[in-house]
């Protein structure tokens, strides 16, 4: 499908919303200058027009299969991983010294947005092994990082990650799959895990899955979990594939979408892993990987709901139905500019979240700073949900601009809404992912939220002189949050919270698209920018106020029926 990478809309962000000067201005990234990011940005959005927009199709026409214990990806994804490769698109952000560029993580996640919208199949290949990067990177002894990194950033091999079972879904804890020491330094890893993204592949010499497992006499619970590092072939004495160890691909999931990703059911027994970080400290080294795949995955949404905008906008620019004061396309007509614009001011609400939130891990990397991590930890959550519910909802709204075509698979604008439902799922819900913003990102009393509210209502303050239409609205829409952020934090009884967490979560995403919006009206006054911004302002900003109340309605009216009410 055609696509075109959004570069002006990044450049205007990286430069004049969210910041990313104050990340080149550090001694780390002090390499990250305009021209050298403009530069890369514009070659991986070339990459993403030429060579991975058009296998978008392939991936779902063709879908990956499995023919006698071997998976087969869809036609053109090999050479479509290639590109990936060669161009050093797969660790942007990994040690230079192990053949990464060591980029920040914006100018990354800019760069898999562009990838999603591209070919999401495709794309959530390297995210994969991007998450299991950083985390050998953190947590793997030197011997692991030396012998698996290079081949890892290279794109030679591809990572996994293995957590779910058939009984222990988001309640991790619960799983059943065991490590066995050899007594030579390895344990044998016996257990199946299933929803595996890209379990296997026919393109790449070796596949390196993380597996969490439990050692003999460990504790029930997170707290007895371990993790292993089980390639698909052991490396002999030079590095290199050797032997196939014990494990296979079962089956592949039949999906919704997503087809040219291969979800695959492992089986292990008795495969040969190496011991990750310390014995019972799994989660902790698998949240390292999980915390960078849900930034990812946010990522995700938003490029899906990039490429299905771009695909509603051209349907409705050449579609001719009925007449407008306005023009002879659909565009032309009042509600369809409505869809359009809704599309178009979310993705940007969305992005500039992402983005910030990147922004935010970057100067963590580059200081060390406590308020910069807890700035990262808080959007992170965020970022996720309100990318992913973003990409469901500008999809679902593409199908409507198409009308009776949208529901036709031949014009592939239900492919975006079929491929992208399944992130506000995988990587945490996007309901866990609001309980953890009211919860464990609370636990500070509230104190980065606050410190971001009190940055959205300065900069709104500056904003009234030139835009005080705009302005207004988001200084109260940042006090009426931060109101009930204050209840929030007050509030002991933890149901309460989490009933209304998923409102919450929204509102707050809401309130920081207000704010991003008006920072780029103010940096682009009298321009489509500033028109967009209005738009958003004036008519989705407003829905904080419902969201907010709906927040804090606590847990009670949700436990009035019960469970026989329910199935009458």
């Amino acid at each position: 499908m055609p696509y075109r990478a959004p570069l002006d809309d990044y450049r205007l962000l990286l430069t004049e919303v969210v910041g990313l000067d104050q990340v080149s201005a550090t001694e780390r990234f002090s390499e990250a200058t305009p021209d050298m990011v403009d530069a890369i940005l514009s070659e991986a959005g070339k990459m993403c027009e030429e060579v991975l927009a058009p296998l978008q199709r392939n991936g779902d026409l063709d879908p990956a299969r499995l023919e006698n214990g071997v998976v087969r990806t869809s036609k053109g994804f090999a050479e479509g991983y290639r590109a990936i490769a060669e161009g050093g698109w797969v660790a942007i952000a990994a040690d230079p010294e192990r053949g990464g560029m060591g980029l920040p993580m914006a100018v990354t996640s800019v760069v898999n947005e562009m990838m999603s919208a591209a070919c999401l199949s495709l794309q959530l290949n390297p995210l994969m092994t991007q998450g299991q990067i950083e985390a050998l990177e953190h947590h793997a002894s030197r011997e692991i990082q030396d012998l698996y990194l290079p081949k890892l950033i290279s794109g030679e091999w591809t990572g996994t990650m293995n957590l779910t079972e058939p009984q222990a879904g988001s309640d991790v804890g619960a799983l059943t799959s065991k490590a066995e020491p050899n007594g030579d330094g390895t344990y044998a890893i016996t257990g199946q895990k299933i929803y595996i993204s890209w379990g296997d592949n026919d393109f790449t010499e070796n596949v390196c899955h993380l597996v969490l497992a439990r050692l003999p006499g460990a504790v029930e619970g997170t707290k007895g979990i371990s993790l292993f590092l089980v390639p698909k072939f052991i490396p002999d004495a030079d590095g290199k594939p050797g032997v196939a160890n014990d494990l296979k691909v079962v089956s592949l999931e039949h999906k919704m979408g997503l087809h040219g990703s291969p979800t695959c059911v492992m089986q292990y027994d008795g495969a040969t892993g190496w011991l990750i970080g310390k014995e019972n400290d799994g989660m902790r080294a698998m949240f390292t990987m999980m915390n960078n795949a849900r930034l990812g995955v946010g990522g995700q949404g938003i490029g899906a709901a990039e490429g299905a905008y771009q695909h509603a906008l051209a349907h409705a620019l050449e579609r001719r139905q009925g007449r407008s004061i306005h023009g002879y396309s659909i565009a032309a007509h009042a509600d369809v500019r409505r869809m359009l614009m809704t599309m178009k001011a979310d993705i940007f609400a969305a992005r500039a979240i992402a983005l910030s939130c990147a922004v935010a891990i970057d100067m963590t990397t580059a200081t060390g700073d406590a308020a910069w991590k807890a700035r990262a930890a808080l959007l992170t959550p965020i970022t996720k949900a309100f990318g992913t519910d973003t990409g469901v909802d500008v999809a679902n709204i593409g199908i409507q601009v198409h009308g009776g075509m949208g529901f036709i698979e031949e014009t592939g604008a239900a492919q975006y809404l079929r491929d992208v439902r399944v992130t506000t799922i995988y990587e945490g819900t996007n309901g866990i992912q609001a309980i953890d913003l009211v919860g464990r990102k609370m636990m500070d009393g509230g104190e980065a939220a606050m410190s971001l509210l009190d940055e959205i209502e300065a900069q709104a303050e500056r904003a009234k002189a030139e835009l005080p239409a705009l302005a207004e609205p988001v200084w109260q829409a940042a006090e009426e949050l931060r109101e009930t952020t204050e209840w929030l934090v007050a509030e002991s009884d933890m149901d309460n919270r989490f009933a209304g967490a998923v409102p919450y979560l929204r509102a707050f995403a809401r309130v920081l698209g207000g704010h991003f919006h008006l920072c780029a009206a103010m940096a682009a006054p009298g321009t489509p920018r500033e028109t967009l911004a209005r738009f958003y302002i004036e008519r989705l900003l407003p829905e904080h106020a419902a969201l907010l109340e709906h927040a804090r309605q606590g847990a009670g009216g949700l436990y009035a029926m019960n469970l026989d009410d329910l199935a009458a």
